[in-house]
Protein backbone atom coordinates (compact mmCIF):
# COMPACT_ATOMS: atom_id res chain seq x y z
CA UNK A 1 0.00 0.00 0.00
CA UNK A 2 1.65 3.20 -0.90
CA UNK A 3 2.43 5.43 2.28
CA UNK A 4 0.17 7.92 1.34
CA UNK A 5 -2.86 6.02 0.93
CA UNK A 6 -2.14 4.29 4.26
CA UNK A 7 -2.16 7.69 6.16
CA UNK A 8 -5.07 9.06 4.51
CA UNK A 9 -6.88 6.27 6.01
CA UNK A 10 -5.95 6.50 9.28
CA UNK A 11 -6.93 10.52 9.51
CA UNK A 12 -10.18 9.43 7.85
CA UNK A 13 -11.04 6.80 10.91
CA UNK A 14 -9.68 9.18 13.60
CA UNK A 15 -12.17 12.26 12.55
CA UNK A 16 -15.18 10.11 12.09
CA UNK A 17 -14.12 8.88 15.75
CA UNK A 18 -13.71 12.07 16.84
CA UNK A 19 -16.93 13.16 15.92
CA UNK A 20 -18.51 10.50 17.01
CA UNK A 21 -17.02 11.15 20.79
CA UNK A 22 -18.36 14.65 20.76
CA UNK A 23 -21.87 13.93 19.46
CA UNK A 24 -21.89 11.03 22.24
CA UNK A 25 -20.66 13.95 24.77
CA UNK A 26 -23.52 16.39 23.50
CA UNK A 27 -26.55 13.78 24.12
CA UNK A 28 -24.83 13.02 27.30
CA UNK A 29 -24.69 17.18 28.69
CA UNK A 30 -28.61 17.32 27.22
CA UNK A 31 -29.75 14.04 29.11
CA UNK A 32 -27.68 15.47 32.41
CA UNK A 33 -29.42 19.18 31.68
CA UNK A 34 -32.90 17.82 31.30
CA UNK A 35 -32.65 15.72 34.70
CA UNK A 36 -30.67 18.98 36.15
CA UNK A 37 -34.16 21.00 34.75
CA UNK A 38 -36.79 17.98 36.13
CA UNK A 39 -34.74 17.85 39.86
CA UNK A 40 -34.92 21.80 40.03
CA UNK A 41 -38.92 21.49 39.26
CA UNK A 42 -39.35 19.10 41.51
CA UNK A 43 -37.81 20.86 44.24
CA UNK A 44 -39.73 23.93 43.23
CA UNK A 45 -43.00 21.83 43.76
CA UNK A 46 -42.68 20.91 46.89
CA UNK A 47 -44.17 22.57 50.30
CA UNK A 48 -42.10 24.66 52.21
CA UNK A 49 -41.32 22.98 55.98
CA UNK A 50 -43.73 24.83 58.55
CA UNK A 51 -42.72 27.32 60.77
CA UNK A 52 -43.76 27.78 63.80
CA UNK A 53 -44.98 31.13 64.90
CA UNK A 54 -44.19 32.26 68.57
CA UNK A 55 -47.56 32.76 70.54
CA UNK A 56 -49.46 35.50 70.65
CA UNK A 57 -49.52 36.96 74.33
CA UNK A 58 -52.12 37.14 76.08
CA UNK A 59 -53.99 40.64 78.16
CA UNK A 60 -54.88 38.43 80.88
CA UNK A 61 -51.36 37.23 81.34
CA UNK A 62 -50.06 40.88 81.56
CA UNK A 63 -48.88 41.44 78.01
CA UNK A 64 -49.72 44.53 75.77
CA UNK A 65 -53.52 45.36 75.27
CA UNK A 66 -55.15 43.59 72.91
CA UNK A 67 -55.58 45.32 69.11
CA UNK A 68 -59.74 44.41 68.87
CA UNK A 69 -61.85 46.88 70.53
CA UNK A 70 -63.44 45.92 73.43
CA UNK A 71 -67.51 46.65 73.35
CA UNK A 72 -68.62 49.63 75.10
CA UNK A 73 -69.72 49.16 78.43
CA UNK A 74 -73.70 50.16 79.00
CA UNK A 75 -74.14 53.71 80.20
CA UNK A 76 -74.50 54.01 84.21
CA UNK A 77 -77.79 54.51 85.68
CA UNK A 78 -78.89 56.89 87.37
CA UNK A 79 -81.04 56.75 90.56
CA UNK A 80 -84.65 58.24 90.17
CA UNK A 81 -85.27 61.48 91.81
CA UNK A 82 -87.10 61.20 95.67
CA UNK A 83 -90.56 61.60 95.58
CA UNK A 84 -92.09 64.39 97.66
CA UNK A 85 -93.58 63.64 100.69
CA UNK A 86 -97.56 64.09 100.73
CA UNK A 87 -97.97 65.84 104.62
CA UNK A 88 -100.72 65.44 106.60
CA UNK A 89 -102.52 67.92 108.03
CA UNK A 90 -101.41 68.38 111.88
CA UNK A 91 -104.68 69.20 113.95
CA UNK A 92 -103.77 71.40 116.83
CA UNK A 93 -105.71 69.43 119.26
CA UNK A 94 -104.32 66.37 118.85
CA UNK A 95 -100.60 67.84 119.42
CA UNK A 96 -98.57 64.94 121.60
CA UNK A 97 -98.53 68.11 124.10
CA UNK A 98 -99.90 71.26 125.19
CA UNK A 99 -98.83 73.62 127.55
CA UNK A 100 -101.32 76.45 128.66
CA UNK A 101 -103.41 75.95 126.21
CA UNK A 102 -107.07 73.98 125.98
CA UNK A 103 -109.01 72.97 122.73
CA UNK A 104 -112.87 73.77 122.13
CA UNK A 105 -115.31 72.96 119.60
CA UNK A 106 -114.67 75.30 116.47
CA UNK A 107 -116.76 77.07 113.87
CA UNK A 108 -114.68 76.99 111.21
CA UNK A 109 -115.16 75.09 108.35
CA UNK A 110 -115.38 70.97 108.67
CA UNK A 111 -116.06 71.36 112.41
CA UNK A 112 -114.33 69.43 114.84
CA UNK A 113 -112.02 71.55 117.52
CA UNK A 114 -109.52 74.06 117.47
CA UNK A 115 -107.00 75.34 120.35
CA UNK A 116 -107.28 78.42 122.02
CA UNK A 117 -106.65 80.74 124.92
CA UNK A 118 -102.84 80.57 124.07
CA UNK A 119 -100.46 83.48 125.44
CA UNK A 120 -96.58 84.06 126.19
CA UNK A 121 -94.78 80.87 126.49
CA UNK A 122 -97.51 78.46 125.67
CA UNK A 123 -96.35 75.91 123.05
CA UNK A 124 -97.40 72.50 120.98
CA UNK A 125 -95.51 69.59 120.09
CA UNK A 126 -96.01 67.47 117.33
CA UNK A 127 -93.51 64.35 117.65
CA UNK A 128 -92.24 62.26 114.80
CA UNK A 129 -92.87 64.29 112.14
CA UNK A 130 -91.31 62.96 108.75
CA UNK A 131 -90.18 65.55 106.31
CA UNK A 132 -88.25 63.40 103.83
CA UNK A 133 -85.73 63.72 101.58
CA UNK A 134 -87.54 66.20 99.39
CA UNK A 135 -87.40 69.44 101.63
CA UNK A 136 -90.57 71.30 103.26
CA UNK A 137 -90.12 75.14 102.46
CA UNK A 138 -93.74 76.56 103.53
CA UNK A 139 -96.49 75.69 106.23
CA UNK A 140 -99.93 76.59 106.05
CA UNK A 141 -101.52 77.82 109.46
CA UNK A 142 -105.44 78.25 110.24
CA UNK A 143 -105.72 81.04 112.57
CA UNK A 144 -108.24 83.69 113.95
CA UNK A 145 -107.83 85.91 116.57
CA UNK A 146 -109.46 89.14 117.93
CA UNK A 147 -106.47 90.65 119.84
CA UNK A 148 -104.55 93.92 118.86
CA UNK A 149 -102.10 92.86 116.05
CA UNK A 150 -98.89 91.99 117.92
CA UNK A 151 -97.46 88.70 119.06
CA UNK A 152 -95.67 85.46 116.74
CA UNK A 153 -95.53 81.71 116.70
CA UNK A 154 -92.57 80.59 116.14
CA UNK A 155 -91.71 76.81 114.63
CA UNK A 156 -88.90 75.17 116.12
CA UNK A 157 -87.03 71.77 116.06
CA UNK A 158 -86.49 69.04 118.42
CA UNK A 159 -86.93 70.95 121.61
CA UNK A 160 -88.46 74.00 122.82
CA UNK A 161 -85.72 76.20 122.40
CA UNK A 162 -84.05 74.39 119.33
CA UNK A 163 -83.57 75.98 115.63
CA UNK A 164 -86.59 78.07 114.64
CA UNK A 165 -87.07 77.39 111.13
CA UNK A 166 -90.03 79.82 110.58
CA UNK A 167 -92.12 82.40 112.23
CA UNK A 168 -95.61 83.72 111.97
CA UNK A 169 -96.25 87.23 112.65
CA UNK A 170 -99.88 87.41 114.14
CA UNK A 171 -102.42 89.93 112.85
CA UNK A 172 -105.98 90.34 114.08
CA UNK A 173 -108.35 88.37 111.67
CA UNK A 174 -111.66 89.91 113.19
CA UNK A 175 -112.88 87.58 115.57
CA UNK A 176 -111.83 84.39 117.78
CA UNK A 177 -113.84 82.08 115.39
CA UNK A 178 -113.15 84.44 111.81
CA UNK A 179 -110.38 82.31 110.24
CA UNK A 180 -107.84 82.48 107.91
CA UNK A 181 -104.97 80.58 106.23
CA UNK A 182 -101.63 82.11 106.71
CA UNK A 183 -98.52 80.74 105.27
CA UNK A 184 -94.88 80.60 107.00
CA UNK A 185 -92.19 80.56 104.43
CA UNK A 186 -89.75 77.94 106.12
CA UNK A 187 -85.82 77.21 105.84
CA UNK A 188 -85.63 74.11 103.96
CA UNK A 189 -86.24 71.24 106.13
CA UNK A 190 -85.88 67.39 105.56
CA UNK A 191 -85.25 64.24 107.78
CA UNK A 192 -87.76 63.02 110.95
CA UNK A 193 -88.14 66.25 113.86
CA UNK A 194 -90.32 66.53 116.81
CA UNK A 195 -91.75 69.87 115.46
CA UNK A 196 -92.45 72.64 118.28
CA UNK A 197 -95.02 75.31 118.11
CA UNK A 198 -94.03 78.31 120.76
CA UNK A 199 -96.16 81.21 120.81
CA UNK A 200 -94.47 84.83 122.37
CA UNK A 201 -95.32 88.08 122.83
CA UNK A 202 -94.52 91.04 124.90
CA UNK A 203 -97.64 91.29 127.60
CA UNK A 204 -99.78 88.63 128.63
CA UNK A 205 -102.69 88.58 127.02
CA UNK A 206 -104.15 85.79 125.59
CA UNK A 207 -104.11 86.44 121.59
CA UNK A 208 -104.49 83.44 119.01
CA UNK A 209 -106.22 80.53 118.21
CA UNK A 210 -105.11 77.39 115.84
CA UNK A 211 -107.08 75.01 114.24
CA UNK A 212 -104.29 73.06 111.88
CA UNK A 213 -101.12 73.28 109.84
CA UNK A 214 -100.14 71.60 107.05
CA UNK A 215 -96.43 71.29 105.38
CA UNK A 216 -95.90 71.93 102.06
CA UNK A 217 -92.90 71.97 99.55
Amino acid sequence: MPEGAGGGGSRVYRTRAHRWRQRTLYALAAVGLLLVGYLIGRWQDSPAPAVALPPVPSAAAGGPASAVAEEPSAEPTTSPPPTPTVYPTLQAEAADEKVGIEAQDTEDQGGGQNVGWIANGDRLRFDDFQFGEVPATKVDVRVATDAQDGGRMEIRLDSADGPVIGTMRVTRTGGWQTWRTDEVTLIPTTGRHTVYLVFARDDGSEFLNVNWLLFGH
